[in-house]
């Protein structure tokens, strides 16, 4: 099994050398079959749980931990909270695709963007947010949460090593559509 041709997961899924990722529900539980550092899989809403157990047994080292936006709005913010509250070293690569893939390409519920999940995220105590997309430009600083980088997803490598550095808790919210 492999990604569809022009899905966002054939790069968001991708992590730097040397970091680890784990999968949740969706779409991006293919990776787990994938030579890409991924595994675990764990109901909706436990994505990171895992690793926050984990974390601690191994020096609170870093991981990745892929998330949709549909899954991220039903019940995986809670999951966001978890890890803040705790302050464990992870980066939530949330997909924002505006699509829930897996069972056929229905909308998200509810008034969703990049703008929001940052808000949101940061809300709940995450300080490092960055977003990456194709269309950089599109966006400005101001509608987001205080202090969120915006570059374009070529540089998805370089941003990925400057989150796995963050002390905490961090957000990269993949912006592109299925």
């Amino acid at each position: 099994p492999h990604f569809c041709s022009g899905c966002p997961h054939n790069s968001s899924t991708v992590v730097p050398d040397g970091s680890e990722a784990l999968a949740g529900i969706g779409c991006h539980f293919l990776v787990t079959l994938m030579d890409r550092d991924t595994k675990y899989v764990c109901q909706m809403g436990g994505e990171g749980g895992s690793w926050v157990g984990t974390s601690r047994f191994n020096g609170n080292q870093h991981i990745f931990q892929n998330i949709g936006d549909g899954t991220w709005f039903h019940s995986g913010s809670l999951a966001i909270r978890q890890a803040v509250a705790t302050e464990t070293n992870i980066t939530f690569k949330i997909l924002f695709n505006d699509a829930i893939a897996m069972t056929g390409g229905q909308p998200v519920e509810g008034n969703l963007s990049p703008q929001i999940i940052s808000r949101q995220v940061y809300d709940e105590g995450v300080r490092r947010i960055a977003v990456v997309t194709d269309e950089p430009d599109k966006y400005t600083t101001q509608d987001f949460a205080p202090g969120v980088t915006i570059d374009h997803r070529g540089a998805l490598d370089r941003v990925q090593k400057d989150l796995r550095k963050h002390s905490g808790t961090s957000v990269l919210i993949y912006d592109q559509t299925c």
